[in-house]
């Protein structure tokens, strides 16, 4: 007698349609694929090509047809928007979605640099969007955001080029509902990625509940590295998260996810990795269904992180420089 191993596909996360494009609500983030370790920093370690090269063509493999990706997620002789490229172009897939943003800027070093603000420079960025990922025009751009400052100038750039066919849709990224508000009265958001997860900013529960109520898509980045950000996860769980994981087999980087799909049927997770066995646990948190019980558990864990004192805890606060570079 054999056991069959069934394979667990996004398609099992349910869909959602941002703009009108269908996508799987497991999707993929590229930010890790370009080095081994912590992400964005100019000391980063490459990656092996071959093996990136594989991830992404496993994710697609499994059904994922939303990829979140930057041209500022790069290492030394790595950039995820050439990896995917390579792997995925010539030609992409016709149901794949790439997300890209917008905003942040990186040196050849790979140091930080100020924010692209003007017309001018966020076009720059979207042309070298569309030069390494070999497009003639960007699914989705998301306009990322430093601070609480007007959105209006920067947004209604980006609505222009959208206007000229060079950007299909159009999203915003670490906003405030304010800005969110400012963004739409300038052109249409199919979506809003901001930090969140369990313990991770339980304030935007309520900004989580009005997108959906919008119709517009919430794409929460870290929600299983939480406290450790491009770091990757770390430190050690809590006494729920293992006990909800055992009882369903799964890993609490699976439970995490599915917590997030848990918020509502808008909701589209974005997990990033460059192992290929941790991709596959990804994806198949999709199918996890979380009891009553369990959320309700998580409910409070989800409050209780994010009050917990410590300068590593989830909920604590990014600075103004972190708010600025880090990814998702």
């Amino acid at each position: 007698m054999t056991t069959e191993t069934i394979t667990v596909t996004a398609a099992a996360s349910g869909t959602w349609t941002l703009g009108d494009m269908t996508v799987n609500r497991i999707g993929f983030g590229a930010m890790r694929v370009p080095q081994d370790g912590p992400a964005l920093r100019a000391d980063a370690v490459p990656s092996d090509r071959r093996r990136a090269v594989a991830v992404l063509r496993r994710a697609v493999a499994l059904g994922v047809n939303h990829i979140d990706t930057a041209a500022f997620y790069f290492s030394p002789l790595r950039s995820a928007n050439e990896l995917i490229n390579q792997a995925l172009g010539g030609p992409y897939p016709d149901d794949l979605v790439i997300a890209t943003k917008v905003g942040p800027r990186r040196d050849p070093s790979g140091e930080w640099a100020e924010h692209a603000r003007t017309a001018r420079e966020l076009r720059g960025q979207v042309e070298e969007n569309l030069r390494q990922l070999g497009r003639d025009h960007l699914d989705l751009v998301n306009l990322r955001v430093l601070g609480t400052d007007s959105v209006a100038d920067r947004f209604g750039a980006l609505a222009e080029l959208r206007e000229a066919g060079l950007i299909r849709h159009l999203g915003v990224s670490n906003v405030t509902p304010e800005q969110l508000a400012e963004a739409r009265t300038v052109a249409p958001v199919v979506c809003v990625q901001n930090m969140y997860g369990i313990g991770v900013r339980p304030e935007q529960d309520a900004f989580v509940r009005h997108c959906g109520e919008q119709g517009i898509a919430f794409v929460p980045f870290y929600s299983i590295a939480a406290a450790g950000r491009e770091e990757g996860a770390a430190g050690t769980e809590s006494a729920v998260l293992l006990d909800v994981a055992r009882a369903h087999g799964a890993s609490t980087a699976q439970v995490r996810l599915a917590w997030t799909l848990h918020r509502g049927p808008h909701m589209l997770a974005i997990p990033g990795t460059g192992n290929p066995a941790h991709l596959d646990a990804n994806v198949a948190a999709g199918a996890l269904r979380l009891t009553e019980d369990d959320l309700a558990r998580l409910e409070a864990l989800h409050h209780a992180e994010a009050q917990a004192p410590g300068p590593g805890r989830a909920g604590r606060p990014p600075s103004p420089a972190e708010s600025g570079t880090i990814g998702g």
